[in-house]
Formats: structure tokens, sequence, C-alpha cells
């Protein structure tokens, strides 16, 4: 085996409700995948899809040349890290999508607390939009209501598609659809109806407020982890009227991409400062996050410092070069 071929790269997503990490070797194929909760804390969350990786390959001749960070907490963990590369969400998706969709055109994607549109052309993320603000169309809207339903949120695609009439249940917002769901169990409706009209009612909140003012264009890529949900699937199959495709790990584009991202910066960015990445450095450190409110100007920055035993190693969140914060030598 040649140099280059024992080079492997890591890409970390670290979202609200999961985080993902996958391993890619030189050819870019996925080698290692971890998807679990993030459960609140970020830092700790990465350190066990570390350790999940860290296990599913042979760390003996697996040589990780440099990690790439994305996801609502990109920044932090790729302090802790080592990052090479730290970029948003659209950017990761859309990099990682078109890597393996290079003819997709439009990418739609729901996770748990937030969901986004990325509209592609000649490969290029050309227009997006996100949604933060209502959990309607999201996967923790989708396991609120199978537990009120006593029902595994897994066994949702599967028992929607056996309906035959879904419920109309009104999707304009969580509690609106709340509301009408306890309507309907209470007058009788079958439960596969009340499940597909949930579905329904995912798909629909989401063309109506991220897809607002979007043009869907075939191919389409469905990913995130509602994804999964076969129900959803059809219900965007049927409203846009056109084929749908889930990639196999469309639910770890945003860390696959940022994975390529990261072989792309490899040379002479490496983590570590290019030296290989050791999966047990999360473990022999003591982090700690710090918030300090600059008052060298009007603006009074909120600013984040991250500390490894005591020793600042990043910090982000000022607006001018007054509140910049550098790190320990």
């Amino acid at each position: 085996m040649s140099e280059a071929e024992s080079n492997y790269y890591l890409g970390i997503d670290i979202g609200s409700i999961s985080t993902k990490g996958v391993i890619i070797d030189a050819n870019r194929s996925i080698v290692a995948r971890s998807y679990l909760w993030t459960e609140g804390n970020p830092a700790e969350a990465a350190r066990r899809v570390v350790a999940d990786l860290g296990s599913q390959v042979d760390r003996d001749t697996v040589c990780v040349r440099a990690v790439g960070t994305t996801g609502s907490a990109r920044r932090l963990v790729g302090a802790l890290c080592g990052a090479a590369v730290v970029k948003n969400e659209i950017t990761a998706h859309a990099v990682g999508t078109t890597f393996l969709h290079p003819d997709v055109r439009t990418i739609l994607e729901i996770g748990g607390q937030d969901s986004k549109i990325i509209c592609v052309e000649g490969g290029v993320a050309v227009d997006y939009a996100m949604n933060t603000l209502c959990a309607a169309g999201t996967g923790a809207f989708l396991s609120s209501q199978a537990h009120r339903l006593g029902v595994e949120v897994e066994e949702f695609g599967a028992i929607a598609l056996t309906s035959q009439k879904p419920a109309n249940i009104a999707a304009r917002c969580t509690v609106f659809a709340e509301s009408d769901l306890v309507h309907k169990i209470q007058v009788g409706y079958a439960r596969e109806d009340i499940i597909a009209g949930l579905c329904r009612a995912v798909a629909s909140n989401y063309l109506n407020n991220v897809g607002k003012g979007k043009k869907i264009v075939a191919p389409v890529v469905f990913q995130g982890g509602v994804s999964k949900n076969a129900g959803v699937v059809q219900a965007f199959e049927d409203m846009l009227g056109m084929d749908v495709l889930v990639d196999p790990d469309g639910h770890l584009m945003g860390a696959f991409g940022v994975a390529l991202l990261a072989a792309e910066a490899a040379p002479g960015a490496g983590a570590g400062g290019g030296e290989p990445f050791d999966f047990d450095a999360l473990n022999t450190f003591e982090f700690a996050t710090r918030e300090v409110e600059c008052q060298k100007c009007a603006n009074h920055c909120e600013i984040i410092c991250v500390y490894r035993n005591e020793s600042l190693i990043d910090s982000w969140g000022n607006r001018c070069d007054k509140g910049a914060i550098k790190p320990s030598v």
C-alpha cells in the first residue's frame, strides 16, 4: 500500500439532535460511519462519534490526515479536533451530494430541528433557504407525535404506506398540527391514516415554507434523518410529481461533504499541523468553554473561548478586530 493509499479523512457533522461522522479513504469511499444523539453536549457527542469511528477501522494502518467539521457546533468541535476545515451545512451538504450525484439539481434536507433546500446548477449551489424557527416540518415533530401515538418513529414510514386515505392534518405549525392530531384521534380516524397524514403534513409544511419561491427541478435528492421515513418520501413524490432519490448515506451527507473538503485541504493543512489525527486525543485533554463580553466598542460582542487544559485554543464571536482574542502559544 502506498503512502497516499493509507491516507484517510474524517468528517463530523454536529447537529442539535444528532452528531454524525464518517471516515473516507483516498478514493473518497466511506469506510466508517457513526450516527449518535447529541444529547445537549456536542463536545461529548464528538468524543463518542470519534471513538465509534475508531473502533470500526484498523488504527495501526488507517492514518487520518485531516479533519473537517460542520453543523451548529462546528466551531467548537473543530477547535477540539484541530480541524483543517470548518464549513457551514449548506456547503457541506452541497459538496457531498454533488460528489455522489453530479447531476442533482435540488437537495431537500430535513433534520431533527431544522431543514433546508439547496438549488444546484452545474454542480454548484446557487440558491438555498433554511428553516430554524418552526418544528412542524422536522424530525423532532414526528418524534413527538410518534410518542403521542405510542408508535416508534422508525415504524412511521411502513405504517404510512398502508394508508388508503391519509388524514388531513393542519401543517401550519406544531401547535395547530398537534391540536388537529388530537381531534383526529378522538373522532376515530385509523392510526395508519393519521400517520400518513402526519407524513404529508411534514412535506406540505416544508414545501410551503422552506421551499416557498424555490424552483424545484429534477433530479431531486432527499436527505437528513427524515429521509429514512418512506411515508414522507412518498408524500414529496406525490406533491412534486417527480421521483425523489434517497441515498443510503443521505443522513451522513454533511459529514461526508466536509470530509471531502478536509481531503482537499490536507496537503500542508492536516489535522494537528500535519500530524496524523489521534483518535484518543479527545479523551486525554480537559476542554472548557467560557463566554466573554467585549467592552472595547459599542458592539459588546459575546465572544466564545475554548480552552484545552486551561490554554486558549480558539475563540469566535467578535465583530471587529478590537474583540479578537488570540489563542495561547
